[in-house]
């Protein structure tokens, strides 16, 4: 049976009323991930990153059905599109997460108080965690195989218009909990229909924590209306600043970069910021590398004429709107400033706290940049684009929490527990 015929099932319940028991069947299978022995957590992935691989051609027929209803002109559709190369990097992360270290189980404290009462603090799993995503099928895969590794049961709410891929994915994630004698239900792929979105959201008796991965309209109605606790993830509005001491040969390659490699990500580049001194020596070296994208720029009063002498292509005035904008897209605004201390005052008003960025020779403001720049990543001389959680050695990510509490920066495996106090007395009353 092919993966796409096992996976008619899923999906199935479009027509129902309510995704209460679904999201109480995978309550209930929470368990048999939770006891699953650390070696067999291991073997599971590694089965299904064999499975993924096997079946490639089948993924990418399933991808291709979604892939056809999205145009070419609508730069989200390279985040939807798997390639057989792609694949193989989603069978790599599997495996590299099989062999990381499981957070869960790990003794945090130990020690015994003066009533003679034994005390442990061990990290568990969280129990059953609710992803809402879009049109991204890899982060099927990442979320599952982060879940399981760590213990816990996940419920995925992803986008209409990953729906085939997905489907076809979660039928290779069932096949192999059920090899491994695993309740299925410990992934529940659920309907994509947006009504279902608020009875998930008040959950809470089900899903002990929900991750809301895409647009800021999606975090914010996550915010809105959740019941249950959130971390928020996904929204990126990521500044580049080039200080007047920048190498600006160095600078260009790094803005081009964060804005071209990927521009439908949330760690590319959205708007570059520059000082006034080195603007007109800068601004035109990006000419080259940005127009070969055709990158539309939206460069403020001090920025415009400098592009516009440089026959910049894609030009157009920037608009109050422009800078805070998340534009996933091949499209960046600039602005221009007198110095650090502008340039630290715009990124604090319009940044989103995701992955932030300077450019210079002077350690005195990369040092002051670095600790005054509030954001899960900061980098001096580097592009955002490193910002990943497989990048950054975590197997993968369920997204990138611009958030406090709990997690922050690449939300990954170590950040998918809790703690459980365990007390051993011997009648002892208080």
């Amino acid at each position: 049976m092919s993966i796409v015929e096992s996976s008619e099932s899923i999906g199935e319940l479009e027509a129902e009323e309510s995704i209460v028991p679904q999201l109480k069947r995978v309550k209930a299978a929470s368990a048999s991930i939770r006891n699953l022995p650390d070696g067999e957590s291991r073997a599971l992935l590694l089965h299904l990153a064999e499975l993924v691989v096997a079946h490639t051609d089948e993924i990418l027929g399933a991808n291709q059905k979604d892939l056809d209803q999205v145009s070419d002109t609508d730069p989200k559709k390279d985040r939807l599109k798997l390639t057989a190369a792609r694949i193989q990097d989603l069978a790599k992360s599997l495996r590299e997460v099989a062999n990381l270290e499981s957070p869960a189980g790990k003794v945090l404290t130990e020690r015994t108080i003066e009533q003679g009462l034994q005390l442990k603090k061990i990290a568990v799993p969280l129990g059953v965690v609710g992803v809402i995503y879009e049109s991204r099928p890899n982060v099927t895969l990442d979320v599952a195989s982060l879940c399981l590794r760590s213990g816990n049961a996940c419920v995925l709410k992803g986008g209409k218009e990953a729906f085939h891929s997905n489907r076809a994915l979660v039928a290779l994630i069932h096949e192999a909990l059920v090899a491994f004698k695993v309740d299925p239900n410990a992934v529940m792929l659920l309907p994509t229909d947006r009504k279902y979105l608020l009875e998930l959201l008040k959950a809470e008796k089900y899903v002990d924590i929900v991750i809301p991965r895409g647009s800021e309209a999606l975090i914010q109605f996550v915010r809105q209306n959740s019941r249950i606790p959130a971390i928020e993830t996904g929204a990126g509005v990521c500044h580049t600043y080039v200080e007047k001491t920048a190498d600006l040969e160095k600078a260009a390659r790094i803005v081009v970069n964060a804005k071209v490699s990927r521009p439908s990500v949330c760690n590319a580049l959205d708007c570059i910021v520059v000082d006034r001194e080195i603007a007109a020596g800068f601004l035109p070296k990006l000419k080259e590398g940005l127009e070969a994208y055709n990158v539309e720029v939206f460069a403020d009063e001090t920025a415009y004429p400098i592009l516009k002498s440089a026959d910049y292509q894609f030009l157009d005035h920037a608009q109050d709107r422009h800078f805070g904008e998340e534009f996933l897209d091949f499209k960046c605004a600039v602005k221009v400033v007198e110095d650090l201390d502008e340039a630290l005052n715009h990124i604090q008003q319009f940044s989103s706290r995701h992955s932030e960025a300077i450019v210079s020779k002077d350690a005195a403001a990369i040092s002051r940049f670095l600790n005054e720049v509030d954001a899960a990543a900061v980098y001096a001389n580097a592009s955002t684009r490193f910002t990943d959680g497989g990048v950054f050695g975590l197997g993968a990510e369920i997204g990138i929490s611009t958030q406090k509490l709990h997690a922050r920066g690449p939300f990954a495996l170590e950040k998918l527990v809790t703690e459980k106090w365990v007390v051993n007395g011997d009648g002892q009353i208080r």
